[in-house]
């Protein structure tokens, strides 16, 4: 069982990490940091949109316009550490 928490807690640090690489990315992208029509920069581009946006959407729905300010990923990173705390504070000890 053990193995199981500790591979559910690495796949929400792994998609932690892929919230934060495309609000990063959305922000180069916002300021032409970075060129949308090269190939390989579209596909991360599109990579990050289709990973990240099944869940960021239902949190997009619930949040007021804040003009061009987007705090869904902040939210969302904030839901995913409870989660991950509540799986290692509370349902590790108890199934270990």
């Amino acid at each position: 069982m053990l193995a199981l928490i500790q591979t559910v807690v690495l796949a929400i640090d792994i998609y932690w990490w892929l919230i934060i690489a495309s609000a990063i990315f959305s922000w180069l992208f916002a300021f032409n940091v970075i060129n949308g029509r090269n190939q390989f920069v579209a596909t991360i581009g599109d990579f990050l949109y289709r990973v990240t946006d099944p869940a960021l959407r239902p949190i997009r729905r619930f949040l007021p316009d804040l003009g061009g300010i987007d705090i869904s990923p902040i939210i969302l990173l904030l839901l995913l550490f409870f989660l991950r705390q509540f799986i290692l504070t509370t349902l590790a000890p108890a199934l270990v």
